[in-house]
């Protein structure tokens, strides 16, 4: 009887790690210290590979519903993946570009709050054209998307 027991506590122990594991593994994706650690230009490889992986899903979803009973598991795994993705790429624009580096102008500059504006704009659009990828899968999101993240970062790294 002890020796259940002990497997129970055992089996519940690995349970919770797993939880925990899985709880900091998502919480790692920036850190908002601020760690002073940043690097831009992977961020928007980054986001440039979740607008690459949305489109994926998308052609495999429109390719698989031709026969939704044979593929619904492929089907349903695909649409994760998509939704899965998009929120990445919506998490990076809010939590690190949005949050973390673009920043409200110091000086009383009509010309570097015009930037601050143009950089919030596209970081919005960003967001809306991944929920929209999310929502649906009409490939012109995905245009769009790539066109938004584009643009933010010939706009960012003109500063």
């Amino acid at each position: 009887m002890k020796r259940k027991s002990m497997s129970v506590l055992a089996l519940a122990a690995v349970v919770c790690a797993v939880f925990v594991l899985q709880g900091a593994k998502t919480a790692l994706s920036h850190c908002q210290v601020p760690c002073g650690i940043y690097d831009d230009e992977a961020r928007f490889t980054l986001m440039n590979e979740h607008i690459t992986t949305i489109e994926k899903s998308m052609n495999e979803i429109n390719k698989l519903s031709a026969d939704v009973g044979a593929n619904i598991n492929q089907l349903t795994r695909w649409v994760n993946n998509k939704e899965k993705h998009a929120d990445k790429l919506a998490d990076i624009v809010s939590y690190y570009f949005s949050a973390q580096r673009v920043k409200a102008p110091a000086e009383d500059s009509e010309q570097a709050r015009n930037s601050y504006l143009e950089k919030l704009e596209l970081i919005h659009q960003i967001i809306v054209a991944a929920m929209k990828c999310k929502q649906t899968t009409d490939l012109e999101h995905v245009k769009s998307l790539g066109n938004s993240v584009d643009k933010f970062h010939e706009v960012y790294f003109s500063r």
